[in-house]
């Protein structure tokens, strides 16, 4: 009887945990999402997804860790120790008032150049803290080894690199997932498929600084370290009918071989039984809503990655320095894409020779990269080993294309745009009418001798073009390295 009684306990606590929804790292979110349930179910639930605590770490687990105070010191001592190559600033503070300190780490930190911008953040969660170790980490390693180390001077002398190591500091302090609002962070943000977290005044703190960040800074490319499992995780994150599947985003090839850029770089995540080569589309593993990785991509021309770094979401610390070096190459690599691969060139108009803020877009994918203000420097990451078919436009100025072979090394592609000759049949003006009312000789000249005003033009253009192209190769020799294939079209 006694056995007997022990057998149907069995079974009932075995049913029990079979049909609890499984906690994931990157969203603790059920791995399966009940078909059938309308949008309205989103409303009030997308920034509160807990309906109860989860169990957090002990105290005792958390020793070896930096505190809030610690970080913040850290952060400060390693600009002082690296100023020559870095700065340190604040992109906002917390619920509770903590400031969210960014390293930059660069040749000219806090100066604007015709270099992409990467950025990692760690600790979007507060219970998931090894992130904020290892970035503190990479900054001191690049500090340490700029001089002496490719691939750290290449990064420092190429790119501009911002760490956030806490976006959630209230969080990390009560050892605990969500904000001090107890908002997720990663579910924050506005979501493309359903009108979540449109209200403005629902808004976290920490999601606004993010959102502001990406508007003063054009990142080329981003990831956030998280933990609770061991795969490179790239967009879509969620499903416009909320089912679990492979969604694919334009770019689903560049973010599959950047995804598996960092995997195969690591010790072991390519190695993983579960998902194929360490990587996984987001919503074929558990779709998620209000995420920052479909944000970044969307709204701020970012190319994000979601790194699960680590199985355990808080290991001890006496694990840091093996988890560090299992990511260190693939985390400096992942940067070091940026100018490793894909197409770079600046945008310049015929007329002024100056640089000119276009569109950058691809044949065959629906995304539009936009040139720097200033500079007019884009940086379009794709797949290496294709043909790409690559269009530059402006308004007011003709599109023109180039064909690229992108292969294992980057290549830079200046376009140099002709104004439009004209507009709806009529011939463009300027703004400034110079005649006076009386025609100019040289006018007179040109409008009884046609072969002269053909002979002129072409002298001028073809002196023109000359002229500019020097000065973009002028303007450009710091960016071309020397594995690098320049063509100006």
């Amino acid at each position: 009887m006694i056995k007997l009684r022990f057998v149907h306990s069995l079974l009932f606590f075995t049913a029990i945990c079979f049909f609890l929804p499984k906690i994931a790292a990157r969203g603790g979110h059920s791995d399966y999402i009940q078909p059938g349930d309308g949008n309205a179910s989103f409303h009030g639930t997308a920034r509160h997804l807990f309906a109860q605590e989860e169990k957090r770490p002990s105290v005792e687990l958390t020793r070896g860790y930096m505190t809030n105070a610690d970080l913040e010191k850290a952060m400060k001592d390693f600009t002082k120790r690296c100023s020559k190559i870095s700065r340190l600033y604040s992109i906002g503070k917390s619920v509770n008032g903590f400031a969210l300190w960014v390293i930059e780490i660069s040749d000219k930190p806090g100066e604007i150049e015709a270099e992409p911008a990467f950025k990692y953040i760690g600790n979007v969660h507060g219970d998931e803290p090894v992130g904020r170790e290892l970035l503190l980490r990479l900054a001191n390693w690049i500090c340490d080894n700029y001089e002496k180390d490719p691939l750290a001077k290449l990064i420092v002398e190429n790119v501009h690199l911002h760490i956030l190591p806490s976006l959630n500091p209230d969080g990390f302090s009560v050892r605990r997932r969500n904000n001090a609002n107890n908002v997720d962070l990663n579910r924050d943000f506005p979501d493309q498929f359903f009108p979540i977290n449109e209200d403005l005044s629902l808004r976290q703190p920490e999601t606004t600084a993010i959102m502001n960040w990406l508007r003063e800074i054009r990142f080329t490319a981003s990831a956030t370290l998280h933990g609770g499992a061991l795969v490179a995780n790239f967009p879509w994150d969620g499903t416009e009918d909320k089912r679990k599947y492979y969604y694919g985003c334009p770019d689903d090839q560049t973010f599959r071989f950047l995804a598996r850029l960092y995997s195969k770089s690591h010790r072991n995540m390519s190695f993983s039984i579960e998902f194929e080569d360490g990587i996984t589309n987001g919503a074929s593993w558990y779709p998620i809503y209000g995420g920052m990785q479909d944000w970044n991509y969307i709204h701020g021309g970012c190319f994000e990655l979601t790194l699960e770094i680590s199985d355990n979401k808080w290991p001890r610390a006496s694990e840091l320095p093996t988890i560090w070096e299992y990511n260190r190459k693939s985390m400096l690599k992942l940067v070091a894409s940026l100018v490793k691969t894909g197409v770079h060139g600046r945008i310049f108009s015929l007329d002024q020779g100056k640089p000119l803020p276009g569109l950058v877009v691809v044949k065959g994918i629906n995304y539009t990269v936009k040139a720097h203000q200033a500079y007019a420097d884009y940086h379009r990451l794709l797949e290496p080993g294709k043909i790409y078919e690559v269009t530059a436009s402006s308004p007011g100025y003709k599109p023109k294309t180039t064909s690229v072979w992108l292969g294992e090394n980057a290549v830079t592609a200046d376009f140099i745009l002709i104004p439009e000759a004209s507009y709806g049949g009529k011939l463009l003006r300027s703004s400034c009418d110079c005649s006076y009312g009386q025609p100019l000789l040289l006018t007179r000249f040109f409008t009884e001798t046609n072969n002269g005003i053909t002979f002129a033009l072409v002298v001028v253009v073809a002196f023109l073009f000359f002229l500019l192209q020097r000065r973009v190769r002028s303007n450009l020799w710091k960016q071309r390295q020397s594995s690098r294939r320049s063509t100006t079209v």
